[in-house]
């Protein structure tokens, strides 16, 4: 929990690919000027990323452990080479940090020690979170298609237990072994010259009738909607939420974080929040439906809220 009696704020992994310098100079500034506890950092979608951050990695855990924040490195979303299986090896052998498992096959290694819980582990009820927890989990993030009732439901059960939900960015939905944005400029994965870097907050799909459909993220598909909950987590909060996260996006996180912490330090209003997220992230809809038991990308404003809880 938060040291406040409020929820810590948390910020995942970059999905997308940046740049080194940009992907280092994004976390110096959230170590200087965020609102947030807890930063998961980490190569977590394509391997082949992997050089971009590495060289910088030491410097940007140094300065956000300076700024006081609690760092956690983020295992890979899908492990299918030898040196996928390699690297996530010595991570979780050598680190110095706990590891936020992102795939299960990470969770035989991380048997026995403290470790986390990524929201692209499907963990949909207690009875599977008290099973991760007896393995070692000590906070679990859980997939952002869960409904508000199942999240009370395992907050109510678990009232001592860290649990996190997934309040701000695309929605991870799927990981793939091909990878479509590559293959969408006609490049295949193992010769894709990077070209999602291109994209540095993903590559929009339109349906046949050019509707807005969802995002490419190299390997990743992504939601076409960002998830919004920060008018939505007073219940959750009410019943014992204890982190809230963030997931970058390439806008101005240090806003979206300094709107969240407003909210849920009760400084601002949550429908106040929602009118200057539109402004630092602009041209994206909102969506919040999967928590209300409608479609992912629907919104549901807070009139209807009242129907929150009851799912």
């Amino acid at each position: 929990m938060a040291t406040t009696g409020k929820p810590a704020l948390s910020l995942g992994p970059i999905y997308f690919l940046w740049d080194g310098p940009k992907w280092r100079d994004f976390y110096f500034r959230i170590a200087d000027e965020a609102a947030v506890e807890h930063v998961t950092l980490g190569e977590t979608v394509c391997s082949k990323r992997q050089h971009f951050s590495e060289p910088h990695v030491a410097e940007v855990v140094e300065r956000l452990e300076a700024a006081g924040k609690r760092v956690t490195l983020s295992t890979l979303a899908m492990v299918t080479l030898p040196r996928e299986s390699r690297h996530m090896r010595d991570l979780i052998a050598d680190s110095l940090h706990p590891v936020e498992a992102n795939d299960l096959s990470a969770l035989g290694l991380l048997k026995g020690r403290p470790h986390s819980i990524g929201p692209l582990v499907n963990v949909y009820n207690a009875a599977t979170a008290r099973t991760l927890v007896a393995r070692g989990a000590e906070n679990i993030c859980l997939p952002p298609e869960l409904p508000a009732g199942s999240i009370r439901q395992m907050l109510e059960a678990m009232p001592d237990f860290s649990l996190e939900v997934f309040a701000f960015g695309r929605m991870p939905l799927a990981i793939s072994a091909r990878c479509a944005h590559a293959r969408s400029k006609g490049l295949t994965k193992d010769n894709c010259q990077f070209v999602c870097g291109e994209e540095p907050d993903g590559l929009p799909l339109r349906t046949l009738d050019r509707q807005s459909f969802l995002v490419l993220n190299g390997v990743q598909t992504l939601s076409n909607s960002c998830v919004v909950l920060v008018d939505d987590l007073a219940p959750l909060v009410e019943a014992g939420l204890s982190r809230v996260r963030l997931s970058p996006q390439d806008c101005d996180m240090v806003k979206v974080a300094s709107l969240y912490r407003g909210v849920l330090d009760g400084r601002i209003d949550g429908e106040e929040a929602i009118a200057d997220l539109v402004k630092v992230y602009p041209g994206v809809r909102f969506s919040n439906g999967f928590l209300h038991r409608q479609e992912g990308a629907a919104w549901v404003s807070r009139g209807r809220n009242a129907a929150m809880g009851r799912d």
